[in-house]
């Protein structure tokens, strides 16, 4: 198997918002490393590999140097989806957590009001 990825991994772990459409319910996560053309995360959700999602990781102030956080809206695919890796340790209910792989198709900075 050859590797695809092309750019640089970074190693984040930060909060993340996934969902299908703009009308679908929001499925929150993490994300384990993120890279100019994808991310890795872990959510209490079920897509479909070749599903088409929207996404948002949140991008904490104090590691941009801003007074508010940021968001990086993006819009992609899901190409590899595996038993998570890591989930959060306490959960109201216990759902299955699944490690997704990404592709960004498309992303926008959005400043938090």
């Amino acid at each position: 198997m050859t590797e695809a990825r092309t750019g640089k991994r970074f190693p984040l772990r930060l909060p993340i918002t996934i969902r299908k459409s703009k009308s679908s319910r929001r499925h929150k996560g993490a994300t384990s490393d993120v890279s100019a053309g994808g991310a890795y995360f872990s959510a209490a959700a079920d897509f479909e590999i070749g599903a088409t999602i929207e996404f948002a990781i949140t991008l904490p102030h104090q590691a941009l140097g801003t007074r508010k956080d940021v968001e990086l809206h993006c819009s992609g695919r899901v190409v590899r989806a595996e038993a998570a890796k890591t989930a959060p340790k306490k959960r109201k209910k216990q759902q299955k957590w699944k490690g997704l792989a990404c592709i960004i198709d498309q992303y926008r900075f959005v400043r938090k009001p």
